[in-house]
Order: C-alpha cells, then sequence, then structure tokens
C-alpha cells in the first residue's frame, strides 16, 4: 500500500488504518499485541484509539484501549517508529460520568488535560493527530438525524478557544496534526476559517462514519473537504458488521445471533443506528449483490470505501488475525461500473438508514 498524505499536514499515512475500539472489551491485551503487530507486517502505519475506548463505553474500560497501546511500545519502544499514532479527546459526556464528570462543555483545559493524559497512556512523546471525538455543537450525528437550533447551548466552548488549545498542544510539541469527527460540513468550514483568521493549525482530517449503508458524507461534508483539502478517515466500512454477511440469516438480536459480536451483544450498540432493521435490511440487499458479483460481502463493501475519491484512509476494527488479513486481503479489489450502478440503484431504494 502506497501512503498517501493526511490533508496539509507532513503525516503520510496507509490508506488502511487499524481501529483499536474493541481492544479490552472484545479484544486482550496478548491479543491486541499481536494484532498490532500483525497490522504493521501487512503494511499499515496508521492507528486510531481514543480516550474513551473501549466500545461499548463504561467506567471499567474507560482509557483501557490507550492503556493496551501504551504497553505495547513500552514492552518493545522501536514500535513507536513504525506507527503514526491517531487519538481523540470526547466531546460533551452527559449520561457519562467516568469522562470529566458527565461535563457538557469541552474547554480548553479539558482539551490540554486530556491529551497530557493521553501521551502517559500510550507512552508516547507526541500524539501524530489529536482530533476532537465529537463536537460541543448539538449536531446530526449517532442516530439524530436533524440539527435543532434550540439544543444549542451557548455557555460552552467555542471553537475557536478549542482551536487556540490544539494550537497550543501544536507548539508545544505533544501533537504534530489536529482533526475532527463526526463533524459537519458547517463544522469543518468554520474551522478551517478561525485557522485562516488567527494563524492556527489547520485540521487535516475529519473522521467520519462511511459505509455502504451510511453515505452521508455524500450529502456536502465529500465537497467541503475536497475544496479545504481536508482528509476523510472512514470509519464503520462495514456498518458496524451488517456489510459482513453474518447477521444476514439470523438478524442482530435473539438467539441465533453471532455471540461474539458486538451488535448482538450490546444492547446500548442496537439502540444506536446500527441496530435499525431498515438498516440489517438494506445490508442484506448490498450483501446479495455482493455474492451475485462473485465476491464476499466484506470484499465488496471495503472496496467500495478503498476507492472512492472521498477516502484517504478507512479505518478498520478487527477482533481476530484472520479478520485482519481479511480486510487486508481486500485491498486491489475493484468494482465495476455495473456493480457501482447496482449498488446506486440499491441506495436508490434504501437511502441512508444507518444516518
Amino acid at each position: 500500500m502506497k501512503h498517501v498524505q493526511l490533508g496539509q499536514s507532513d503525516l503520510m499515512v496507509s490508506p488502511i488504518c487499524l481501529g483499536t475500539m474493541t481492544f479490552g472489551e472484545q479484544v486482550n491485551e496478548s491479543d491486541a499485541h499481536v494484532i498490532m503487530d500483525h497490522a504493521i507486517d501487512r503494511g499499515i502505519n496508521f492507528f486510531d484509539t481514543a480516550e474513551m475506548y473501549s466500545v461499548p463505553t463504561k467506567a471499567e474500560t474507560f482509557n483501557l484501549t490507550e492503556k493496551i497501546i501504551g504497553h505495547w511500545i513500552k514492552d518493545k519502544p522501536s514500535r513507536r517508529d513504525k506507527v503514526l499514532i491517531a487519538t481523540k479527546v470526547a466531546g460533551p459526556s452527559r449520561g457519562m460520568p467516568w469522562v470529566r464528570g458527565g461535563s457538557a462543555n469541552l474547554s480548553a483545559s479539558d482539551i490540554e488535560q486530556a491529551c497530557h493524559n493521553s501521551l502517559k497512556r500510550l507512552n508516547i512523546d507526541v500524539i501524530d493527530l489529536y482530533q476532537i471525538h465529537w463536537p460541543v455543537r448539538h449536531v446530526p450525528a449517532f442516530g439524530i438525524r436533524d440539527f435543532s437550533p434550540e439544543l444549542l447551548d451557548p455557555n460552552t466552548s467555542s471553537m475557536h478557544e478549542q482551536l487556540e488549545a490544539l494550537g497550543k498542544l501544536v507548539s508545544q510539541g505533544k501533537v504534530r496534526a489536529i482533526g475532527l469527527s463526526n463533524e459537519t460540513p458547517y463544522g469543518v468550514g468554520e474551522f478551517i476559517k478561525l485557522s485562516e483568521m488567527h494563524g492556527l493549525p489547520r485540521i487535516a482530517s475529519v473522521q467520519n462514519p462511511y459505509c455502504l449503508i451510511n453515505r452521508l458524507v455524500e450529502n456536502g461534508l465529500d465537497e467541503s473537504l475536497y475544496h479545504y483539502q481536508v482528509s476523510l478517515l472512514a470509519y464503520s466500512p462495514l456498518g458496524f458488521g451488517l456489510l459482513s454477511g453474518k447477521y444476514d440469516q439470523s438478524g442482530t438480536t435473539g438467539e441465533h445471533a453471532p455471540k461474539d459480536a458486538r451488535i448482538a451483544k450490546y444492547e446500548s450498540v442496537r439502540k444506536q443506528r446500527w441496530g435499525r432493521e431498515s438498516a440489517l435490511q438494506a445490508a442484506k440487499a448490498y450483501n446479495a449483490l455482493a455474492r451475485e458479483k462473485g465476491m464476499t460481502p466484506t470484499q465488496m463493501a471495503l472496496a467500495f470505501c478503498y476507492n472512492k475519491w472521498q477516502v484517504t484512509s478507512t479505518i478498520i476494527g478487527v477482533t481476530t488475525l484472520s479478520q485482519l488479513d481479511e480486510n487486508c486481503d481486500a485491498w486491489g479489489t475493484t468494482l465495476d461500473t455495473a456493480t457501482l450502478e447496482a449498488i446506486d440503484a440499491i441506495r436508490t431504494v434504501h437511502r441512508d438508514p444507518a444516518y
């Protein structure tokens, strides 16, 4: 895999990124270390994590994924030279008292302290890409379809304050590049404008969901990213497993659903966007098309992301070495015009059910 530039930063990343949110929940520490080593062997130089991982988030596992990565680096410091590490500061944490006491805000001091804590857990001196996990502003995300002005809180920190905090971390040498996650076209534009007006660091990337059952990136965010030269990091390319085909017969709940799968195991996950019956039905249509075209569902779903001009790097989440190899082996798969037209025809019927 040829490395690609992340936005206008000096980071050159692999077009496949190893997502690590399963580490500490579905994947124990020793197995996680093996997976990370194998990812490097497969040509991946880009790992993504967050202070709130593992997922589903809870007090018992808060920060655990970063600690697992930190132990992996401490065990063999030369590993640090082989990977670029991205992590995130959690946004407003209502309902999660283990994250800054459940604060409805994300202040400059919160960002600075969270970065310091992540550096310590990860056993590194500098974070390659530091991202705001989700906005302080009320935005359509995590299953919320519409923007609601009445839900805006004027007492929360401004984007300018947050960008200044990120800029301070960059100037101190603790962060190389900055990014956003679960953002909107408006948010991207404002962060770019503020960076230009005040001489602050420019965002290099936005990490948003992007897959066959959620192509909302194409509803305007992709235009913003293109003109601003900001990279998209596509997460959940398999639609939380729906696009792997493993739920086609069993559904996502009930005694026949795969017992080791997050969406079957955790009720909180099923209540979000990926657990909708409409999302499952759309996924089944795509999975049937993949088989008709002589591919596995996983292969087609990943090829869709790997080859889209909108995507700089696709974040894959795995729990086993075989899954990692399957995801990497899909690299190089191309989709012909007839397949792409069939994909678009399915979307015309089902739209984006996992919004």
